[in-house]
């Protein structure tokens, strides 16, 4: 058992304290209590208390036995300084991890005076930085009193000793500081108060020790502490009075593991020690449970469950069906059973349809526990088995085969030809090709894209083999964080939900009032109160648009319907009409606003020479030529495809294309096994021709491999010469470089016979080579010129040792001709690539001696010199069991050397050739439509901002004067300086997609309503977070699809900016049918408000009222859902989000066509005979006029500015359909015996009727001047 009173400092023990067996982090640091955990063998115990710990003179650790240096040292801690400062405000980092990375290296590697002076500028900002956490409080105190200080804080206040204890520099910047400074953030007033640990109060002495001895500014340690602290602080100090002698900081037993980190700038030597594995025999067993005591179990956030209760719940407390469910009460109060049936209908209808919505975005959630990866090959105790992923640790040795998942966040170790697929996470098709190479940065982030020597959980190996290091598990994982963003970002309310909700609360406020208002007069009138109140229960029923919902909803239904015929599938409603109002539209580049597919353009070889290429994206081998480039009017030129038509530069070029290359192309019949018909690297003389384009049952190219190789394949097949063609000649690759983000070059040797007659003689061989043009170009020793017709036997006799030389030096003019025609290329948007080649000796000269190997298990031995730990170091168990791995000497990453004759040098440049991924037919078109309407569309993208901003300016993104920027950029800024940018940059390029969502968040805290686009998992928060989420059909993953409202069957931009039209038709739709409702019984409410103050019969009974809004509200109603579209509707500027419903204008219009029906019908009432016996006929006349009045209201409605005899009258017969069944059903009511009795009418006649076409006649006059004067004024709806 650990010892409560700690000895001083440098005696056996580690800073940490024995781990809580309640706390989650078992094996981590400062915990609150001294219970100890029994997977540990305590150190302080161990050592018996004595026996310093001795400083090493040859400055390495004598824990982890690895040699450091001080660039290295000085790098990770200038890592966890950045975040140190940035923690606050990037949520993707935590302080317990940046307190994690800063103890590792205290412990391993500084610790024991090895390094005792680093950079002074380092130390400075490392010590305000801790000053600056050691202060973080958090609960109350465990009696009530007093603040505690966190964990981390602890652990900050602990390193503040330690670094002053180690290192010179840390000293000095201390020193440095003002007393009030080291007073306010070291708080030991709450160190030593009652509410601390022991462990606390031990440190808060040695520190007040340390600063008071070294530093005579400091000697007076009351000048430290808040003069309310002195009682406490001198208390503690008479109880620990060790510390005050000893000048050292207190240490408590335990053991420090790595923290979990990518560790991409960590050498692979290093990572294996820090998480104490072998590649040749794993981790022991014995050790697993300890380690998952402490990192915890592989598993993904479970996202949050919500019961189908719940859901049911919830779709009958939305406040407007609440709203309805009152009026089916009051009609149950009424008696008026079958218009109260009508109404739950309307909600159970709508209950079902919103549970069936919220049940599908639910699905999002379950596809998350469907990522994990359930099974992993890994080694352990030198055995390889198959293991459960949950039970992976890091520090895991996992081997992965081609087809196989990656089960947690790796570091690679070994690879052989290792490709994998990350579309999961950044939305890229293409294979990544991984490199085990450290890469050094000065930030712990690096786009997922550039970690070519990790392996992420849930990707995909599409090709090779490799062996990895787990660095990181569960939570931790990129998949472990998506999906923690995923579950805890809720979705916004969409506009028109907002909206409605609004509108319902109005309603029902104006219904309270109109009650009130209509009792007042009746019982003023005298009338009896009971009869007063049911009629004014009846108009407060009346204002209420009982069709509201089911009118909503059914033409949101039939928006998704009709977007879903232009290839928009639509998940959940409201999102119809929320794409009407977005005004920004960020994109993805590739795929949605391009094809998707790389081609090549251009090819410039060095005599100066342009080609181009046509149909390039198409990979049926069979279309498309090259043509030869002239000026500008001249027609091009195409070129044959014969060894005799060819010039040598263009063939040599691509061949250089087609061989130095890993990719193929191959054709699918039908559901039928693909066969390979453009070959692969090596099929040699086997491969099958490319058949005919007519040969039967073709159906299909498909590239395999990256896009940009396969494209440069289809380039060679443009030109007649295919893999197959070089290979029937003998052309036999022997040796590859791959390419690598370092060099950026790929290069591969050949071999060819000198006489192809005969096969089996003597042969030459060649380097192809292909990359980044500065590479390629700084490669070259010379270049190829024009070759003439004739100088050479056949174009490829360049590349024959016997040949005489036909290249001249590279000189700095050509230099800068071939850097001024790359840039070029690269602002006209390809992506350019140089092409070389160099001759090597005949028969083999410079070839490797040994065989080519699979690459993994190839480390040489460790040169490292090892020490053996001192005597009075007793480990903990972990350190035991682990203790072969760290002393293992085959660990050592060393490359293996290129053969001289093979070495990426003496290059004979050939040319450049740039390649595009075309803009999609269309868009150009959509991109002025969208401006046209007032809409941003905004192009997001990983690809180069030259080939982004050329793209966007060639579609109309990018205008004069507008903003690109690249995501290191982005990263520095804010939500609130991105929001606050002008001009508003139009391409955001180099972005990683977890900046999507700080993007859609930007543009949200300044009101802009938001579609985002994507494909990839890590694009789904910033698709849940939009206004607008929208998914590609085709190159998106599951989990984004259910996160988002639409998605893209086609992948096409033109079908978001279709989306957007057809969203802008459904809230018009929803709009007229709401001016329509309300007019409507607005003119019933004033029709009764009148007739009650000029103290006459109400000319409606309570029945006629809700028989009138069933027949006029809702068939009319429901046609208004299927209008076609308003001339212009794209034309106008988006409706703001913030802006309700109804504004002012639309409140006029509905007073003023409320007041044209109500006075009409007012007129008839009083003109007709109202005395005894002759009631009824004039309540059945009022009836009649007003709902005819209705239904053509209706009929009007079609449009809101345009004339109605404008529109085409059977533009949409379901009005039709729906005035005439009205109509019929109005007469029915009237003229069918018994029914008639039941509604309280009777039949009228001819006089009734003349009245009524009068009436109509002034309601189209009146509807006609009223749609002149918005034209004229402009006014907005």
């Amino acid at each position: 058992m650990a010892d409560n009173t700690a000895p001083p400092y440098g005696e056996g023990q580690s800073i940490i304290s024995p781990a809580n067996e309640h706390a989650p982090r078992q094996l981590s640091f400062a915990q609150k209590d001294n219970k100890s955990n029994d997977a540990l063998i305590d150190l302080s115990a161990a050592s018996g208390g004595g026996g310093g710990a001795p400083s090493n003179p040859e400055g390495y650790s004598i824990y982890s036995n690895i040699k450091d240096g001080k660039a290295s040292i000085e790098h990770q801690i200038e890592i966890n300084v950045v975040d140190l400062f940035d923690v606050q405000s990037n949520k993707e980092i935590s302080l317990e991890e940046v307190m994690d990375g800063l103890r590792y290296v205290m412990e391993y590697r500084i610790k024991g005076g090895r390094f005792p002076s680093l950079d002074y500028d380092i130390m400075k900002r490392l010590a305000d930085g801790l000053l600056m956490n050691m202060g973080n409080s958090g609960k109350k105190g465990r009696f009530g009193g007093g603040v505690a200080l966190t964990e981390e804080a602890d652990v900050a206040f602990q390193l503040f000793g330690e670094f002053l204890l180690e290192v010179q520099e840390f000293r000095q910047a201390v020193g440095e500081k003002s007393v009030s400074d080291l007073r306010h953030a070291l708080k030991l007033d709450v160190r030593c108060g009652s509410g601390s640990t022991e462990q606390e109060q031990q440190a808060a002495v040695a520190l007040v020790a340390l600063l008071t001895t070294n530093y005579p500014q400091f000697a007076d340690w009351k000048e430290l502490v808040k003069p309310e602290g002195h009682v406490d602080v001198q208390k503690c100090m008479r109880e620990h009075a060790d510390y005050v002698k000893a000048e050292s900081m207190p240490e408590v037993g335990g053991v420090i593991l790595a923290p979990q980190a990518l560790c991409f700038d960590r050498r692979i030597k290093r990572v294996l020690k820090m998480y104490r594995t072998s590649l040749q025999t794993g981790l022991p067993s014995e050790a697993i449970p300890a380690l998952q005591e402490h990192y915890g179990r592989n598993v993904l956030p479970q996202p949050p469950r919500t019961s189908v209760f719940k859901m049911l719940w919830t779709q009958f407390t939305d406040f407007i069906i609440l709203l309805l469910l009152a009026v089916a009460v009051l009609m149950a109060a009424t008696k008026d059973f079958i218009p109260m049936a009508v109404l739950l209908i309307v909600v159970v209808l709508n209950a079902i349809i919103g549970f069936t919505q919220e049940y599908k975005a639910g699905k999002a959630l379950d596809a998350l526990t469907k990522l994990s990866v359930p099974k992993a090959q890994v080694l352990r105790d030198g055995a390889t088995s198959m293991i459960n992923s949950e039970e992976l640790v890091p520090g895991d040795i996992v081997i992965m085969e081609e087809g196989e998942s990656v089960p947690a966040d790796l570091r690679l170790a070994e690879v052989s030809q290792l490709e994998i697929i990350e579309s999961i996470l950044t939305g890229e098709s293409v294979a990544v090709v991984k490199d085990p190479k450290d890469i050094r940065t000065l930030t712990r982030k690096l786009p997922i894209g550039d970690c070519k020597g990790n392996a992420f959980m849930s990707t995909v190996v599409a090709k090779g083999r490799g062996k990895g290091i787990v660095v990181r598990t569960g939570r931790l994982t990129e998949m472990g964080k998506i999906s923690a963003a995923i579950t805890g970002h809720s979705k916004v309310l969409t506009p028109v939900q907002k909206k409605l909700a609004v509108l319902g609360k109005l309603l029902v406020v104006f219904a309270i009032v109109l009650c009130a208002v209509m009792a007042g007069i009746k019982i003023g009138y005298h009338h009896p109160t009971g009869e007063s109140l049911k009629v004014a229960l009846s108009l407060a029923v009346s204002v209420i648009p009982e069709g509201l919902v089911a009118v909503v909803t059914v033409t949101m239904a039939l928006g998704v319907r009709r977007m879903a015929a232009r290839k928009a599938i639509v998940r959940t409603l409201p999102a119809v009409e929320t794409l009407g109002s977005v005004t920004f539209i960020c994109s993805d580049k590739t795929g949605t606003l391009t094809e998707g597919k790389m081609g090549a353009s251009e090819l410039w070889t060095s005599a100066g020479v342009t080609y181009g290429f046509t149909e390039s994206t198409s990979l049926d081998p069979n279309k498309g030529d090259v043509t030869l480039k002239g000026g500008s009017g001249e027609t091009p030129q195409v070129i044959g495809k014969t060894l005799e038509q060819v010039p040598a530069q263009m063939l040599v070029s691509l061949m250089v294309s087609s061989l130095c290359n890993n990719s193929s192309v191959v054709q699918k019949e039908n559901d039928e096994d693909e066969t390979v018909l453009i070959d692969t690297p090596d099929k040699g003389k086997g491969a099958v021709d490319p058949p005919a384009a007519s040969a039967p049952g073709a159906v299909e190219w498909k590239g395999i491999g990256d896009p940009t190789e396969v494209a440069l394949v289809v380039a060679a097949q443009k030109a007649g010469f295919p893999k197959t063609f070089f290979h029937e000649l003998g052309y036999t690759r022997i040796y590859e470089q791959a390419f690598d983000s370092e060099r950026k070059v790929m290069s591969v040797v050949y071999k060819a016979p000198l006489d192809t007659a005969v096969p089996g003689g003597e042969h030459y061989e060649f380097v192809l080579a292909k990359g980044a043009p500065e590479e390629i170009l700084n490669r070259c020793v010379g270049f190829l010129p024009t070759v003439t017709p004739g100088a050479v036997g056949s174009p490829l006799d360049v590349l024959k040792p016997s040949q005489a030389e036909l290249t001249q030096p590279v000189t700095e003019g050509f230099h800068d001709h071939v850097s001024e025609a790359s840039g070029r290329m690269a602002d006209e948007g390809l992506r350019v690539l140089g092409l070389a080649y160099k001759k090597v000796k005949v028969n083999g000269g410079g070839a490797l001696d040994t065989g080519f190997g699979d690459g993994l298990d190839r480390f040489n031995d460790m040169k490292d010199k090892k020490e053996v730990a001192p005597e009075s170091h007793k480990p903990t168990e972990v350190e035991l069991l682990t203790a072969a791995n760290v002393n293992d000497d085959d660990d050592d990453d060393d490359e293996e050397d290129v053969p001289p004759g093979y070495a990426e040098s003496d290059f004979i440049f050939l040319g450049l050739i740039g390649l595009i991924d075309p803009a999609r037919a269309g868009v150009k078109e959509s991109v002025r439509i969208c401006k046209e309407a007032g809409i941003t569309v905004v192009m997001i993208t990983g690809d180069h901002i030259k080939t982004a901003s050329a793209i966007a300016k060639e579609l109309g993104i990018l205008e004069e004067g507008g903003r690109a920027i690249k995501g290191e950029e982005l990263d520095l800024l804010s939500e609130e300086a991105i929001a606050e940018l002008k001009p508003f940059p139009n391409v955001f390029a180099r972005v990683s997609p977890d900046n999507k969502l700080k993007l859609v968040t930007a543009l949200q805290s300044r009101g802009e309503s938001v579609a985002m686009t994507g494909d990839g998992v890590n694009d789904a928060p910033a698709i849940k977070a939009a206004n607008v989420g929208v998914a590609m059909g085709i190159a998106g993953t599951d989990i984004t699809k259910q996160a988002a409202d639409i998605v893209l069957a086609n992948d096409n931009f033109n079908t978001i900016v279709e989306a957007v039209e057809e969203g802008r038709r459904v809230f018009d739709n929803i709009l007229k049918f709401i001016v329509y409702l309300l007019s409507c019984n607005c003119a019933e409410i004033f029709l009764f408000l009148l007739c009650s103050i000029v103290n006459v019969d109400l000319p409606f009974t309570v029945t006629m009222i809700l028989w009138a809004n069933i027949i006029a509200d809702v068939p009319p109603a429901m046609a208004l859902g299927v209008e076609p579209a308003e001339p212009g509707l794209m034309s106008r500027n988006p409706r703001s989000p913030k802006k309700g419903i109804l504004t002012y204008t639309s409140l006029s219009i509905i007073l003023f066509q409320s007041m044209s029906m109500m006075l009409l019908t007012f007129g008839v009432y009083m003109w007709a005979d109202k005395s005894e016996g002759h009631l009824e006929y004039a309540h059945a006349e009022a009836f009649t006029f007003l709902t005819t009045l209705q239904l053509l209201q209706g009929f009007l409605s079609r449009t809101m500015r345009t004339s109605v005899f404008r529109v085409n009258f059977f533009g949409n017969r379901w009005m039709l359909f729906g005035v005439l069944l009205s109509f019929v059903l109005m007469l029915i009511g009237i003229y069918t015996p018994g029914f008639n009795g039941v509604l309280n009418l009777v039949p009228v006649y001819g006089k009734t009727w003349a009245k009524v076409v009068v009436g109509c006649v002034i309601l189209v006059v009146l509807s006609e001047l009223e749609k002149l004067v918005l034209r004229r004024t402009g006014w907005t709806i």
